[in-house]
């Protein structure tokens, strides 16, 4: 049986956090699990051929393929037939947006607060193909959120698609998903489609329960290798035109055999199940405690920044693990953001980064941040981060800011 999650011994289970670096730009990608790394090492011995033929090694590299398929599926309660697995999240959204089917007269609500991955797929083929977009802007630039209010006057008969992020990877502010759906489904061709890029490493997913058409996140972001996943619900598949050969077309029509062109990689697809297993076999339980740890950790910053009448939060002052995620972005008057990164780096070990994160759209349009190039300061912490680590970061941004 597996064992327990338990939260002091994650660090351990990382290889890389043996190093003296101490990783706080989690939100750019993860660090990987030792027992991921080792599943990848133990496929490209074995098990390294392409897929399809009878011989016991292909066999068993199908079967591993299959394992993985299943776990990516089973990790956001959905089935495999309705996941996609490709090289980012951005390549994922672009190839559901060239296969997607439109009306010359459809209409694209697109959140400002978006990452670019799910905003520059939607407004390509809209120009392509002569579509009306439409943005989402938030009413609070300060703290700016997916707000109900601010969608309902943009939506109607010919809206087509609602692309916004699960929780913003810049504020880490936490949207009510469900909720925004309900309202979207009240028109028949509109489709839900979350980037859950920045949730998914802190949250569960249920994309059944949250009643989304399109779900999307990165697995080298969740404690894996540099791949994607793209999930579709099994309702809107007829919607999908396959983007594989003409003789593709004799195949169960799949997500993957819509969208995946030459399959996804094997040996990193293969791997997801240590993943999964990462998690232990009371799931609930395990998520329950990466949420408090993580709002412990969150409090230890989100104080210190408060306090500091120089600083400007970006987003979700709170710590509170209902509201946000560890996504902290801020601005320091009389800095530049890299400026602060740069003199952090000098004083210590402590990785992270400033800039616009591929939220371009939100600093320049939203936040009307000054030069969005330079952005913004992202720290973004995970479970395997430690209260000690925070505190002496709080440490050095005080030696560093005065």
């Amino acid at each position: 049986m597996a064992a327990a999650f338990n939260i002091a011994e994650a660090p351990s289970r990382f290889p890389a956090l043996n190093k003296q670096q101490v990783f706080l730009d989690n939100a750019g990608g993860s660090q990987v699990l030792g027992s991921v790394i080792e599943s990848i090492k133990a496929y490209l011995s074995s098990t390294n051929v392409q897929l399809g033929a009878t011989y016991p090694a292909a066999q068993s590299s199908m079967d591993a393929y299959a394992k993985g398929c299943r776990a990516g599926a089973e990790f956001i309660n959905a089935s495999p037939e309705e996941i996609s697995i490709g090289i980012s999240t951005t390549q994922n959204y672009l190839n559901l947006a060239t296969a997607l089917s439109f009306e010359p007269s459809d209409e694209l609500i697109i959140s400002v607060l978006n990452h670019e991955a799910n905003t520059n797929s939607w407004v390509r083929i809209a120009k392509l193909l002569g579509l009306t977009v439409k943005w989402w802007t938030p009413k609070n630039p300060t703290n700016p959120d997916s707000d109900i209010e601010t969608l309902k006057p943009l939506l109607s008969e010919k809206t087509r698609l609602v692309a916004f992020p699960h929780a913003s990877n810049i504020t880490g502010t936490i949207t009510n998903v469900k909720e925004v759906a309900a309202v979207v489904h009240q028109f028949p061709r509109a489709l839900v489609c979350v980037d859950g890029v920045a949730l998914a490493p802190h949250r569960p997913v249920d994309v059944k329960e949250l009643d989304v058409d399109i779900y999307a996140f990165s697995w080298y972001k969740v404690y894996g290798p540099h791949i994607a996943q793209i999930y579709c619900h099994s309702r809107i598949h007829d919607q999908i035109n396959m983007l594989g050969h003409y003789f593709k077309a004799s195949e169960p029509q799949t997500l993957e055999t819509k969208l995946t062109l030459a399959s996804s990689n094997y040996e990193l697809t293969q791997s997801i199940p240590e993943i999964t297993a990462y998690l232990g076999p009371d799931r609930a339980s395990a998520w329950k405690a990466i949420a408090d740890h993580e709002e412990d950790l969150q409090a230890i910053l989100l104080d210190y920044l408060r306090s500091n009448d120089k600083v400007t939060i970006i987003g979700e002052p709170s710590a509170d693990q209902t509201r946000r995620v560890p996504v902290i972005s801020f601005l320091v008057k009389g800095w530049k953001s890299q400026a602060i990164v740069q003199e952090v780096e000098k004083r210590s070990n402590f990785g992270f980064r400033a800039g616009h994160m591929y939220s371009h759209r939100l600093l320049n349009d939203v936040l009307k941040v000054e030069d969005p190039d330079d952005g913004v300061v992202r720290i973004s912490f995970l479970h395997y981060n430690t209260v000690e680590e925070v505190k002496g970061l709080v440490d050095v941004l005080k030696a560093v800011l005065g």
